[in-house]
């Protein structure tokens, strides 16, 4: 939660996002995330483990 993104290949000026929401399933399993882009605060769901893609994202707000 809370957790600061850089996208690699921004859309729509969109290149720095926070993680604002965690979804679980029914076991308590993190299964997507909701992020919110700081230049105009949309909100984009996708499965949290596509976070992990370097040549897609970067930790943290470079």
């Amino acid at each position: 939660m809370l957790s600061k993104w850089t996208a690699v290949k921004p859309k729509q000026k969109e290149r720095h996002f926070i993680v604002t929401k965690l979804i679980y399933n029914e076991d308590e399993i993190i299964i997507s995330c909701e992020l919110e882009a700081v230049i105009n605060q949309h909100i984009y769901q996708m499965d949290w483990q596509e976070l992990k893609d370097s040549a897609c994202w970067h930790v943290g707000w470079k």
